[in-house]
């Protein structure tokens, strides 16, 4: 997060800056940021769409755009102008299983076990899935499926993303499903969380190799992506029946877990909408911090970076981001500190305002 840690970034003598995180302190280096002309970096222009900018300015660099949209896509922006794109209005099952039911290879059960977007409460049970499925009479690849039987499948997920209260979730169920055309994966969906999981997983090579245009690479980064959706349904699972509550969020305390962020932020997104969700890994000798909240809170105040920033400096860490995404490192035995800290931070953001 380059310009959100000038005490990090002033240690770097020579260094162009490419970020979309508020920049704090003194801009000590050059910066690309779309917050410094008044564009919000957290909804409107991410840092792969910066890096794009600045590589249509050194050439004839169009040919990357795809890697421009699928970073905005990553972050959850809105797609506002679309270059070197095709798509489709399908049943949005986002995950690296899509293409492969697509083409075949994966029955509808599979990817409901495997995928947590949307995260339902059938998500990752062999057992619900069959069931849930034989009610509806749907069996086979997703592409076979009738209009008809695609209709019924929506509409029944709906009805469960409503019954947990994932209201703002259900707008993404269903809409413009796009291919990247030049990229060697090109459901934009299947490329975001592949290139996730690679990062997760400290691949970064296979997913630059993708990015490349290496097609060599796929296998082991499609495999890598489904041992990752697999041990993330876990990690969530997990997390569910630990969480606790403070005043103005909600949290849990997990020790060397994998996908804090994809944990908060599922949390917030399908289970717990109403407060912002908070994850503390105990992890090589530090705790990291991983915050989500939701549009709608943002709207009423919250400003996570903030409360990140402010309450992890106080008990000695660092920490920064979005308003609606951030995070932090805390030492160790911290914790309880910093939650009272961000507790009462974010009590005074989301306080209506009279």
């Amino acid at each position: 997060m380059g310009s959100g840690q000038v005490e990090l970034t002033s240690k770097i003598k020579e260094a162009i800056i490419i970020d979309h995180h508020k920049p704090t302190g003194k801009l000590e280096h050059v910066q690309f940021n779309p917050h410094l002309v008044g564009i919000d970096g957290s909804t409107e222009l991410c840092a792969s769409c910066g890096a794009y900018m600045v590589a249509r300015q050194m050439g004839d660099n169009t040919d990357l755009a795809g890697l421009a949209i699928a970073g905005a896509t990553g972050d959850k922006q809105p797609m506002k102008a679309l270059i070197n794109l095709s798509s489709m209005k399908p049943l949005l099952i986002n995950n690296n299983y899509h293409q492969r039911a697509s083409n075949g290879g994966w029955a509808v059960e599979e990817i409901f076990e495997n995928s947590i977007d949307p995260y339902l409460d059938i998500t990752g049970d062999k057992d619900k899935i069959k069931v849930f499925l034989d009610n509806l009479g749907i069996i086979g690849q997703l592409r076979d499926l009738s209009e008809e039987q695609l209709t019924k499948l929506s509409s029944v997920i709906i009805l469960k993303l409503v019954k947990q209260g994932s209201l703002p979730a259900v707008d993404s169920l269903i809409g413009d499903n796009y291919n990247l055309n030049n990229e060697v994966v090109q459901n934009i969906y299947d490329f975001v969380n592949i290139l996730n999981a690679c990062g997760k997983d400290e691949k970064a090579g296979i997913a630059l190799s993708l990015c490349m245009r290496d097609a060599s690479a796929i296998d082991e980064a499609k495999a890598t992506a489904r041992e990752n959706q697999r041990a993330l349904i876990s990690a969530i699972k997990k997390a569910q029946v630990q969480i606790k509550s403070g005043r103005s969020f909600r949290y849990v305390l997990l020790e060397d877990s994998s996908g804090t962020g994809i944990i908060a932020g599922t949390m917030t997104r399908y289970l717990y909408p109403d407060k912002p969700f908070l994850t503390f890994n105990e992890i090589e000798g530090k705790i990291r911090v991983s915050g989500r909240g939701t549009r709608k809170l943002v709207g009423a105040g919250l400003d996570l970076a903030t409360a990140m920033r402010e309450a992890s400096a106080t008990v000695g860490g660092m920490g920064g981001g979005h308003d609606v995404a951030s995070g932090a490192t805390i030492p160790i035995g911290t914790a309880m500190k910093f939650i009272d800290l961000v507790d009462s931070i974010i009590e005074k953001q989301l306080k209506p305002k009279t």
